[in-house]
């Protein structure tokens, strides 16, 4: 049997590091690759398209949600693990719509990480023990509604994400290589779409929504 190839994406060094030494003890896997934030993930998912991607929910500049999100909408090969502390039904949830074919939690043991890599890669899903296995079935099913963020664009969600992060339009211009009022529009439609009334409330509105995705 070949090996598994692996991207690792995670914004926290010591993190990374920590996972490479458990899979350093799982056999036929190797890591092809490491990223520090969701577009460095995508641009090694584009070049070296590994079977699997363990991709961290939180990550600055685009989440891993997101970047999940975008591996799908490209028909990617690539099977998305997402990595959290968290086992919150809510937390799930969004995994799954984006497109991820695990989430795996990250106190999880040298033989559950084993296990969840097997099974993503033989094209079976994987869900931590801790992890509500009901949330899985209604998606499963197609009985979860679309909602929220959902109703956005990728470039409008990751504009939504900086401005969580409290990016002004002028830095979000800059980070995404486009002009300031390509922003201020994609602003707009954002509120328009969520029906938002205010810069203000889009703020609050950003934040509250995106601290759901930043685990420490």
């Amino acid at each position: 049997m070949s090996a598994v190839r692996l991207v690792l994406a995670d914004d926290h060094t010591l993190v990374r590091a920590g996972f490479r030494a458990l899979l350093s003890g799982v056999p036929d896997t190797e890591i092809v690759g490491e990223a520090s934030n969701g577009h460095e993930a995508l641009g090694l998912i584009e070049r070296l398209d590994p079977d699997i991607a363990l991709m961290d929910i939180s990550m600055p500049g685009l989440n891993g949600l997101e970047a999940t999100a975008r591996v799908k909408k490209e028909r990617r090969r690539t099977r998305v693990v997402i990595l959290s502390m968290h086992s919150d039904d809510e937390y799930v949830r969004k995994a799954l719509a984006s497109g991820a074919a695990g989430y795996l939690l990250k106190n999880a043991s040298e033989g559950e990480l084993q296990l969840a890599i097997r099974a993503v890669a033989r094209g079976d899903n994987w869900l931590s023990p801790g992890v509500s296995k009901p949330v899985f079935a209604a998606y499963a099913h197609g009985r979860e509604m679309r909602r929220g963020t959902d109703t956005l664009t990728p470039r409008q969600r990751e504009v939504l994400q900086l401005i969580a992060e409290g990016h002004s339009t002028k830095d979000i211009a800059q980070q995404l290589a486009l002009s300031v009022k390509t922003v201020e529009t994609h602003r707009a439609k954002i509120m328009e779409r969520l029906g938002i009334p205010t810069a203000h409330r889009l703020v609050t509105y950003a934040i509250r929504t995106y601290t759901i995705s930043h685990d420490p």
